[in-house]
């Protein structure tokens, strides 16, 4: 816990209002959290006597409860030059279902892509969308998931390299003048739309 300075011991006590307005959050006044909070004990229970839940799922839910509470942890920061004292809590830094959580690792995982990543170039983006069976198979098994992966990656990039538009002549992609230029010849380079389909067929 940090320690407030000397001089600003009774602003650290009497906490002023921050200028941006910037309120704690309060997880426990929100419906997601009163929803889990009053059913998981008897989810939990309920699902005991098939055979429980994994490890994994009960320490989703566990820490995702003790999320943003000051009671289950908190830094207490003061300003050394204005004395402005804040308690900040503790967060779960899980990847299930917290709101707060996923959107912070939403908003860096952005930020590390855009800046450190991606080029300056048009991105489209790709999902692979699995039946639900499949899904929770692939939580348990890494090997299995990352060759699903590359499965996906060389339909992808099989289904791009057979719909790349074919090879045309110069004379075709400038206009005449009495000729408008075609969308084409403005933007050679643009890939067509491809859906892949068939990954998993038989």
């Amino acid at each position: 816990m940090a320690v407030a300075h000397p001089a600003h011991a009774h602003a650290a006590l009497h906490p002023t209002v921050r200028r941006d307005s910037t309120a704690r959050r309060r997880p426990e006044e929100g419906v997601l959290y009163q929803a889990v909070q009053a059913h998981w004990p008897e989810v939990l229970e309920d699902l005991a006597e098939h055979g429980g839940l994994p490890k994994f799922v009960v320490r989703e839910f566990e820490e995702y409860l003790r999320c943003g509470l000051l009671s289950a942890g908190c830094l207490h920061l003061v300003c050394r030059s204005c004395g402005h004292s804040q308690l900040v809590a503790l967060s779960c830094k899980r990847r299930g279902f917290c709101p707060s959580c996923l959107g912070r690792r939403m908003a860096d995982t952005t930020v590390h892509m855009e800046q450190q990543v991606l080029p300056r170039v048009p991105v489209r983006h790709w999902i692979c969308s699995l039946p639900w069976g499949l899904r929770a198979l692939l939580g348990y098994d890494r090997a299995l998931a990352a060759q699903v992966v590359r499965a996906f990656a060389h339909e992808l990039d099989r289904s791009l390299c057979a719909k790349e538009p074919k090879p045309f002549s110069t004379s075709q992609a400038l206009p005449t003048p009495t000729q408008a230029p075609s969308p084409r010849c403005r933007e050679l380079t643009a890939p067509s739309d491809s859906t892949c389909t068939s990954m998993f067929s038989p």
